[in-house]
């Protein structure tokens, strides 16, 4: 029986270690041919030997059990270095057939003590990567459906994040970045489905090196128990969404941890006001919007901190 990704090329970014590593694995495992990135230069590990680098590490490791792999070390928030990235897909597997973004870096900090290149650099590396990749994949598909005279197979999954959603008091910038992937992903969804190409999102909740200090006090594992944040409770989802069988799953935002899977609802007009006349004075918007105010919880916003609850059962 085939695998349900067999044939197929991907590309996972961020994926020399946890959340990208186990994505990238679970891929290859359903038959995918990878590559996989991950910024930096082999180095050389404790003991002073050369080391491969983690992107690396995770390709030998997929061909070790068989799979395709090849490693990618540039970085996605450089155009070119993006551009290369998709040749390098497509010269090896001779065309890509699904991107998984998830490369991100994290510089958390309250909005009034941030600095310039704190907010800079989230923004570059999240927001800027996903939109490179997303670019020149893209243009690949839409130059393939030309040349075949109808759709082509295309599978994008975009990571962003609860801290959007729930609005993190302390990660304005990655916020800010995860809220903008969210928009991205539904402006490519509908640019795209007719190339036969559809895009999503997640907001995945996993234990990594990045993440160690955001869930310090969160649950730990019993012995011999999975992590309930282990990062293979949301690869399975990358998986399902870069297969043929999530077809008519597009331009969707989905919460992943734990064994759980929600889907987020798109927002909804909660109230609307209209003019006696042609326009609004300030007193008339007095009169409507302040009562409208005065009923509702103070401290409730457009965040849905609620999605903060969520787990299995």
């Amino acid at each position: 029986m085939a695998l349900p990704l067999e044939g197929l090329g991907a590309i996972v970014t961020g994926a020399g270690r946890g959340l990208g590593r186990a994505e990238a694995l679970e891929l290859a495992r359903l038959g995918a041919s990878v590559v996989v990135n991950d910024f930096g230069q082999p180095g050389r590990d404790g003991s002073g030997e050369a080391s491969a680098g983690p992107a690396e590490e995770v390709a030998a490791e997929i061909r070790a059990a068989g799979g395709s792999a090849v490693a990618h070390t540039g970085d996605v928030a450089d155009h070119q270095q993006a551009r290369e990235l998709v040749e390098l897909a497509i010269s090896t597997f001779g065309k890509l057939d699904i991107l998984v973004n998830n490369a991100g870096i994290l510089r958390d900090r309250m909005i009034f003590s941030m600095s310039e290149s704190e907010w800079d650099s989230v923004i570059h590396v999240h927001l800027k990567g996903h939109f490179n990749t997303t670019h020149f994949a893209a243009a690949h598909w839409r130059e393939r459906s030309k040349a075949a005279g109808g759709p082509v197979y295309g599978r994008i999954v975009n990571t962003s994040s609860e801290a959007f959603l729930a609005g993190s008091a302390g990660q304005p910038n990655y916020a800010a970045a995860k809220g903008g992937i969210v928009g991205l992903t539904t402006s490519t969804a509908l640019a795209l489905a007719k190339y036969g190409v559809t895009a999503n999102a997640i907001c995945p909740r996993a234990r990594t090196r990045m993440t160690e200090d955001v869930f310090a006090g969160f649950e730990e594992p019993g012995e011999g128990q999975l992590d309930p944040l282990a990062p293979e409770h949301v690869a399975p989802l990358v998986g399902y969404l870069a297969s043929p069988a999530a077809a008519r799953v597009n331009g969707q935002l989905m919460v992943v941890h734990g064994g759980m899977v929600a889907i987020v609802e798109r927002p909804k007009v909660a109230a609307k006001f209209d003019a006696a006349k042609e326009t609004f004075s300030y007193a008339e918007l007095d009169e409507l919007i302040s009562p409208y105010y005065a009923e509702r919880p103070e401290n409730e916003t457009f965040a849905a901190a609620e999605v903060l609850g969520l787990k299995r059962g």
